[in-house]
């Protein structure tokens, strides 16, 4: 049988794991509530295996890495599929979504790169506003090339339309939660997100 000590101990250690997974499931759960897409900003953060998430600039930092990595997936697959398109149409639709998605990667890192050093504390409410401008302007500026990209294939159908659209769709919808966690950022200027009880 253990020590009384080492029991105590090991209570200490599982309260603090179910504490920090349950305050990590309570921020989700908040602040994706009025998302665009909830049950998908719920789902994607939940899983969200990056660093830990313990305020607003955390989930904010965190949707716009999901976002980044469904992108940079995306991107690679119409890479693929444009060198076996055939048709001439689809081909040119193809070539200007893999255009539209690369503009899309590097405006989401971008904002990814203001986020990480966004000055929260400190540093002026000017400098704040400039930095959430910057990163407001490069997020919807990447939503707006994954719209455009679908756009390219009004008119064509087939598997290859088929297959963009579910994988641009996926990624307008993360980039959208995204730009929403960064407008809520800005409108509590940084500020720990507090979980009512």
């Amino acid at each position: 049988m253990a020590p009384p000590q080492k029991l105590f101990f090991a209570a200490i250690v599982v309260a603090v794991i179910v504490s920090a997974i349950t305050g990590r499931e309570d921020i989700v759960h908040s602040s994706c509530e009025h998302a665009s897409y909830p049950s998908l900003c719920v789902r994607t953060l939940s899983t969200y295996s990056g660093p830990t998430i313990t305020n607003r600039r955390d989930i904010a930092q965190a949707a716009v890495r999901i976002s980044l990595s469904h992108a940079q997936s995306a991107a690679k697959k119409l890479a693929a599929v444009r060198e076996t398109v055939g048709k001439k149409r689809e081909k040119a639709a193809v070539v200007d979504c893999v255009e539209m998605i690369a503009d899309s990667v590097d405006e989401l890192s971008r904002t990814l790169g203001v986020l990480k050093h966004l000055r929260v504390t400190g540093g002026s409410g000017k400098e704040f506003r400039w930095q959430m401008s910057n990163a407001q302007t490069w997020a919807s500026a990447a939503l707006t090339d994954d719209d455009t990209c679908l756009d390219g294939f009004q008119g064509i159908d087939g598997d290859v339309k088929t297959e963009v659209k579910q994988w641009m769709t996926k990624v307008a919808r993360v980039t959208s939660n995204a730009l929403y966690m960064i407008n809520q950022l800005d409108e509590t200027r940084g500020k720990p997100h507090v979980v009512l009880s």
